[in-house]
């Protein structure tokens, strides 16, 4: 999807299925379909999520929010590992093998095919 997309930053409720039973919160949240978005949060998935692994959240990161948004119609999932130095890419519409990317490394954006971001820049 290409035009303009709002990035928003944790704190921001995402009601995945819009129908109030599974609610997450995001590190970052990528949502390109303005209409999802209320004075409640998001209502359906985002486009694109990002979340940043911390020793607590590994499980739920790598897991079960993994499964859920997946399950959910999230286009693009990444997980940014500080201990291990990499993001791992997940681009459900494209059903492929994750791809595994070390930080000092640019990873593109798959719903802007033209953006690519280095991890380590950022840092």
């Amino acid at each position: 999807m290409r035009g303009a997309c709002d990035v928003i930053p944790v704190p921001f409720a995402v009601n995945l299925t819009s129908n109030d039973e599974t609610y997450v919160e995001p590190d970052i949240s990528i949502i390109c379909d303005k209409t999802k978005i209320s004075d409640r949060g998001c209502n359906g998935a985002p486009d694109f999520i990002i979340e940043v692994v911390s020793p607590g959240s590994r499980r739920m990161d790598y897991n079960i929010k993994n499964a859920k948004y997946a399950e959910a119609g999230v286009r693009e999932y990444w997980i940014v590992d500080p201990a291990k130095e990499r993001t791992t890419a997940y681009r459900y519409e494209d059903d492929a093998a994750p791809m595994i990317v070390p930080f000092d490394q640019p990873v593109e954006v798959g719903i802007y095919s033209d953006l690519q971001i280095t991890i380590s820049d950022l840092l």
